[in-house]
């Protein structure tokens, strides 16, 4: 009986710009590729749709998962979509961000807490993490250890709230209830930059708190 290829996870960094509240800043992307040799969700298509294409190769591409909706993480989505045939899932409150960078073209699905997404027998869990934006999500595979959080959680503290649609309070419930109470090893695949763990974060909690930002 032959063993069939073990699921993995592989990053692609793009780049490109992000824009919001009338401001543009240049932005290096995480891409997120889970599956293994036949078949592939794609979590965040940023910038660059025939790079994000050709990490797919010829594997069923199953999705394009959205983190939120901030323009940086969805502007590759429709050329991707258009070029596999694979439909963009967002959580429907954060439609407003996603018509901001695409007036004319909606997502095919949506997210919501507790959807359950299988590729190559493993699971991804949808956790709905509002705060860095109101539809923000993370994605905990837990036979791999690890949640892809967009910019909800970094290395080193929580995503930014400083502009709209955003919301401190928010995003420290959502850590503080939805990813710090994942296990310690967890490793936490963001949207931008290195990964951590949620070992590594946990102990700084109060201390963003103190922060406020």
């Amino acid at each position: 009986m032959t063993t069939p290829p073990p699921v993995r996870v592989d990053r692609l960094v793009t780049s490109g710009t992000f824009s919001l509240d009338g401001g543009t800043w240049e932005v290096d992307n995480n891409v997120w590729l889970v599956g293994d040799d036949s078949e592939v969700y794609v979590i965040d298509a940023a910038h660059d749709a025939e790079a994000i294409a050709r990490a797919v190769g010829d594997r069923r591409l199953l999705g394009i998962l959205c983190t939120h909706g901030h323009d940086d993480h969805i502007d590759a989505a429709p050329d991707l979509a258009d070029r596999t045939g694979a439909p963009i899932l967002l959580h429907p409150d954060d439609e407003v961000l996603w018509r901001m960078r695409h007036p004319d073209r909606k997502p095919d699905g949506s997210l919501a807490d507790g959807d359950v997404l299988t590729v190559a027998g493993t699971e991804l869990r949808v956790l709905h993490t509002p705060g860095h934006s109101p539809g923000a999500v993370c994605l905990h595979a837990p036979a791999l250890t690890t949640v892809f959080s967009g910019d909800t959680l970094f290395n080193g503290g929580p995503g930014a709230t400083g502009r709209s649609y955003s919301s401190f309070p928010t995003i420290i419930e959502s850590i503080r209830e939805r990813l710090l109470s994942l296990p310690p090893e967890t490793v936490v695949r963001t949207g931008h930059g290195d990964p951590t763990t949620i070992g590594d974060e946990a102990p700084h909690l109060e201390e963003w708190i103190a922060r406020g930002h």
